[in-house]
């Protein structure tokens, strides 16, 4: 079995992102970057479905800037076994992104797609759903436990009501959460050896797909400040206050 795990390159979430002084968008020059936590966990899950004999191969696949091949030498470290590369200096929109993916689904035929659930740059939560959408696959999103047998994925995944289990035949799209495992620690040495594993690029007319954005962008802006909190001598004036001033109850 073949797996697909799409990763993306985002500002490490440990960095506080300043927005542009022109409002036109968040500052990641000299920021530290990394792979998006989610798509870690869907590497993750790939490799130990490879560990455990359920898959032989996993590819990983990254769009974007050249950059990009750091996070792919990262998810190769982890065990994925070679890269593909969408390099593009278009800003990829959710849409953009579940076109490119699909026309490698149809050029690699994996049984398996795994994507985090969202990014943590734009928090679209989309791309999944539409590769889903677009390649007319079954899809699980937010996926906390996933077990593959017998032509079928089965996928653990918790709802507002509960807990809900889906079996999906395969082939299917399976978006992960952060419940889903812990990434392993990458190693210097499997650093070392994902140096030597086969990335390749391709661009997103070698896959006949537009990657034009549909969105603009009007304006970003950092949210307000919170004001500074209040003391009150007791009960009664935090009531009036919440009443009176905040007028909340």
């Amino acid at each position: 079995m073949k797996i697909l795990v799409a990763v993306k390159r985002v500002v490490d979430y440990n960095v506080k992102v300043r927005v542009k002084t022109d409002g036109t968008g968040v500052d990641i020059a000299n920021v530290k970057m990394s792979m998006n936590p989610f798509d870690e966990i869907a590497v993750e899950e790939a490799v130990r479905l490879k560990e455990a004999g359920t898959a032989t191969e996993v590819i990983a696949v990254s769009a974007g800037a050249s950059l990009s091949q750091e996070t792919l030498r990262t998810a190769l470290a982890i065990g994925a076994d070679r890269g593909i590369l969408i390099e593009s200096t278009e800003d990829l929109q959710p849409l953009a992104v579940a076109k490119l993916l699909k026309a490698l689904v149809e050029k690699e035929g994996p049984q398996l797609v795994i994507l985090g659930k969202q990014a943590i740059d734009d928090d679209s939560n989309q791309t999944g759903q539409m590769l889903a959408a677009l390649a007319n696959l079954p899809q699980a999103t937010a996926a906390s436990k996933v077990v593959v047998a017998d032509g079928k994925v089965t996928v653990s995944r918790e709802v507002d009501g509960g807990a809900e289990t889906l079996s999906l035949t395969l082939p299917a799209v399976i978006t992960t959460d952060l419940r889903l495992n812990e990434p392993r620690y990458v190693t210097l040495p499997n650093i070392m050896k994902s140096k030597k594993k086969l990335v390749e690029t391709v661009r997103p007319e070698d896959l006949g797909v537009d990657v034009t954005p549909r969105l603009t962008t009007l304006k970003v802006a950092e949210p307000p400040k919170r004001s500074a909190g209040a003391k009150v001598p007791d009960v009664k004036t935090l009531v009036e206050k919440l009443k009176v001033e905040a007028k909340v109850l």
